[in-house]
């Protein structure tokens, strides 16, 4: 999987401009949020300027070409929408290393040698998990469940 395979993928789950009240990210179009691009016209911005923004500030930063592309696709997916740092301390914890947040030498390793499938369900339970200890579960709970639901399926198909 590619880059832009992943992100047409993601681009289905944000694609639709937000402001809801309760989501901390405030404002929000194709997934990118006003509390984290401040001064980005968010209702203006275009699904091209938005893959940009992935590929630079996301799809790079979790070193996504590092990883079996369907897992690639879901640290993506889970950068996008809970942080980079979250996504890849989670995805450390489904390898089971230290979930330092900090893609090196010890995560890479560990993840060439597990299958991709593990991977993704082991990610896919770490996720759920964190989602659930999050205050705004009652809120949004059942949109990321039946996004978890959906990233299952697609890593059925990518395994």
């Amino acid at each position: 999987m590619n880059f832009d395979q992943a992100c047409d993928r993601l681009l289905g789950h944000e694609g639709i401009y937000v402001n809801h009240p309760r989501d901390p990210g405030k404002e929000t179009k194709w997934g990118i949020s006003k509390r984290s691009y401040p001064d980005l016209d968010i209702a203006a911005l275009t699904r091209d300027e938005a893959k940009a923004i992935y590929k630079r500030d996301f799809w790079d930063r979790v070193h996504a070409d590092q990883l079996p592309g369907g897992v690639a696709f879901q640290v993506f997916d889970f950068a996008v929408n809970s942080g980079i740092e979250t996504a890849v301390r989670y995805l450390q914890r489904a390898l089971g290393v230290a979930d330092d947040g900090h893609w090196g030498p010890v995560s890479r390793g560990t993840a060439a040698r597990m299958s991709e499938a593990d991977i993704i369900m082991r990610l896919t339970a770490e996720r759920l998990d964190f989602w659930t200890s999050l205050s705004t579960w009652p809120t949004f709970g059942r949109g990321w469940a039946r996004r978890a639901a959906q990233n299952l399926r697609y890593g059925a198909v990518d395994s």
